[in-house]
């Protein structure tokens, strides 16, 4: 096992406030010490500080107006609890008339996310004494938050969603550090994010998250079949885990790997459209909602085309938008291709999938501060190095607390327009694109690469020869 104090200085210099490097404990010589236990337990507590930051929000039940942007405490799950039918365990995929009536939007997330809101939902009507679905159908959905118990159970959905998604966090870590047999330390860089803390329950976005941590562990198992179905599951919940596919693509082609790129598109495919079927066969228009609303969505939140409408004072249709984002991210794909075909060596599935996922959402129409977690898991297995994870976070730190604040229309200057906001999206794009320049480089230059570093010792070690001790070097 790997030393994390022996090859980063930044992990070297923070250990001598802890007693100094890893000792023999970390490395094996005791059977009840677990370097994925411990991780466990720093994942666990990096998102109990998550909540505690979010208590303020939790105690006034996400009522407080503008305070839960200046307390960055904001979630959409309390909103999205009363105004899709959830309170009223509709099943988000119901064609009835009457609850399309009522409930004019349906859940404009793909089917994975939806099915677990709808869950979580029934739990919480098992766990709360509300009133039946009978008696609340006759109030209007606009009184809701005044009805009796009402706060109480939204803030019993919130903990009984956090719990999901704090074992999502957890088996994220567990499939990360078992991803490089050598290297478990290498999910420290997930575990003690503090992106993870303050974005974790903004959205449903950790449900993907385990998905795409889970491929990455599955395909450094040689598991084909089981990559390609978390896959598969991963964009039933959000779509950018399908972009791992990519990443499959170049390292099959280098390695003539073509039964296994096969065995995983399908699938993929497969376990898509297995998941999606229950809500396509209930519900096709609604099912559609997901697809045509970020079709029709204009430049919106942290997007640079944001930047570019309100510097501009010019509107940018959807219709733009789409058609110049999508040529941007069909040329930026192709890039990858062909970094990832003339490399010397073949590139790794988290490097090839950090830089594709990153592509998409430097062009996305809009960049909500929860998005930090498509790149996480990505980004710690592409690049094990604590400097790049810190100068990554602090952009990504920087825009977090930029949107709540635009939010709250505190950074306005005397024309109405926020340049600050503008400046903090820049520099959250910097860090993102910085972060791909170091992972091109060590692509191109392999030995820069921690995780090859590491391989190559692993080499060195099992080509040495068995050497036989002679009679007089025993007796010596």
């Amino acid at each position: 096992m790997t030393s994390p104090a022996a090859e980063d200085a930044v992990v070297r210099t923070a250990s001598a406030a802890v007693g100094g490097p890893l000792g023999g404990l970390a490395h094996g010589r005791r059977r009840w010490f677990s370097a994925v236990g411990l991780l466990l337990l720093l994942t666990a507590l990096t998102f109990a500080i998550g909540m505690v930051s979010k208590q303020t929000c939790y105690n006034a039940t996400w009522t407080n107006g503008e305070s839960r942007y200046t307390n960055f405490c904001y979630s959409d799950l309390p909103y999205l609890y009363v105004d899709r039918g959830l309170a009223e365990h509709e099943w988000p995929y119901s064609s009835d008339p009457e609850v399309r009536a009522r409930y004019q939007q349906v859940m404009e997330y793909p089917a994975g996310i939806s099915y677990y809101a709808w869950a979580t939902a029934h739990v919480t009507d098992w766990l709360t004494d509300t009133p039946d679905e009978d008696e609340r159908h006759l109030v209007e959905t606009s009184s809701f938050w005044g009805l009796p118990g009402m706060l109480h159970e939204i803030r019993v959905f919130i903990i009984v969603n956090v719990i999901g998604f704090a074992v999502a966090a957890l088996l994220s870590v567990w499939f990360l550090a078992r991803t490089h047999r050598r290297r478990p330390w290498d999910a420290a860089a997930f575990a003690l994010a503090p992106v993870l803390a303050v974005t974790g329950v903004i959205n449903w976005d950790m449900l993907a998250v385990v998905f795409v941590a889970g491929a990455l562990w599955a395909w450094s198992r040689d598991r084909p079949l089981l990559t390609g179905i978390l896959i598969g599951l991963g964009c039933a919940t959000k779509l950018y885990p399908l972009f791992l596919l990519g990443g499959l693509v170049v390292i099959c082609l280098r390695r003539r790997r073509y039964y296994d790129l096969a065995v995983a598109a399908l699938a993929t495919i497969l376990a898509w459209v297995l998941a999606n079927l229950p809500a396509m066969a209930t519900g096709l228009e609604q099912w559609k909602v997901f697809w045509s609303f970020n079709s029709e969505r204009g430049p919106d939140l942290g997007s640079l085309w944001l930047v570019a409408q309100q510097a501009s004072d010019a509107a940018i249709s959807a219709q733009t938008v789409n058609l110049v984002s999508w040529a941007f991210f069909i040329a930026w794909c192709s890039g990858v291709l062909i970094i990832g075909l003339t490399a010397r060596e073949t590139p790794r599935l988290a490097q090839l999938g950090f830089l594709i996922v990153a592509g998409f959402l430097l062009v996305n129409k809009v960049y909500s501060p929860q998005y930090v977690l498509w790149l996480l898991p990505l980004a710690v297995l592409a690049v094990p190095r604590w400097r790049d994870q810190l100068i990554w976070q602090a952009g990504e730190l920087i825009y977090f607390v930029a949107v709540w604040w635009y939010l709250a229309d505190l950074l306005a200057g005397s024309g109405g327009d926020q340049p600050a906001y503008w400046f903090a999206i820049l520099a959250r794009v910097a860090a993102e694109v910085y972060l791909v320049v170091v992972v091109v480089r060590e692509i191109y230059e392999p030995w820069r690469d921690p995780v090859r570093w590491t391989e190559a010792r692993e080499e060195a070690e099992d080509s040495q020869p068995s050497r036989t001790i002679s009679s007089n070097e025993v007796a010596v």
